[in-house]
């Protein structure tokens, strides 16, 4: 099951930054392209864990701090002769708050 939480608004990221938004899931990624896009991936490299969330936006992508692997941030897929991905949250704007589609974690009956 998911839902709609409301993560921030546009103007607490700047453009081509990100910002690290801790979830029941764990820390995602949430990044403003120049252009006014937002994307929201896992905020860890799929080389060596490196934090993407402090990596450099360009375009609709971001290079990691740590190696230089450059990141899709539509599809979470490594660029170039890079392999892996991360995984990619789903992201609506309404007006200027930013609403991401998390995953609710089922609780077990005790």
């Amino acid at each position: 099951m998911s839902d709609w939480t409301l993560i921030g608004t546009i103007n607490d990221i700047p453009r081509r930054g990100a910002r690290c938004v801790v979830t029941p899931q764990g820390k995602i990624a949430v990044f403003r392209t120049q252009k006014d896009q937002v994307f929201a991936i896992d905020d860890h490299c799929p080389h060596k864990g490196g934090p993407l969330s402090q990596g450099i936006v360009h375009g609709a992508a971001v290079t990691c701090p740590l190696h230089n692997w450059a990141i899709c941030l539509e599809t979470g897929k490594a660029l170039g002769a890079d392999e892996g991905s991360v995984k990619t949250i789903e992201i609506r704007l309404d007006g200027e708050r930013i609403l991401a589609r998390l995953e609710h974690v089922a609780m077990a009956a005790e």
